[in-house]
């Protein structure tokens, strides 16, 4: 089940990064963590950069990065991107914001699949995705 991003597969992609962080000063930052605690999420952003923001920029930043407001937002939600790059017809690019909504499509042989799949080719990493909050 090979996913491609950018014209490389998903896993060769992610591990890629994950073995640079070693290296290179890398932030990474989960979806399901996002949902959970934003304004966590968006202080250890603050932390990474070196900045540090008053408390109104900081709530001006979660607001905007809100999923409506992102969903809304052509910049970010991907309408503005060409047809050949993002195929908005088939599925949008922000579809409902939730976490877990994997549940909702996946059978649970499909998950076992995947998680055979993931754990074949992440094999090796200490990487792990959180799949819900």
């Amino acid at each position: 089940m090979p996913w491609n991003v950018a014209c490389v597969f998903w896993y060769d992609h992610v591990k890629g990064w994950w073995e640079k962080r070693q290296d290179h000063p890398i932030l990474y930052l989960f979806y399901e963590a996002m949902k959970e605690d934003p304004k966590h999420e968006i202080w250890k952003v603050m932390q990474f950069l070196g900045k540090d923001l008053t408390e109104e920029v900081l709530d001006r930043i979660l607001y905007h990065m809100s999923f409506d407001m992102m969903k809304e937002n052509p910049i970010t939600n991907y309408k503005m991107a060409p047809g050949f790059l993002v195929e908005q017809g088939y599925s949008p690019f922000m579809r409902k914001g939730i976490a877990g909504d994997w549940k909702n499509h996946f059978t649970v042989a499909q998950n076992e699949r995947f998680n055979a799949d993931y754990e074949g080719k992440m094999a090796g990493t200490t990487l792990w995705f959180p799949t819900e909050v």
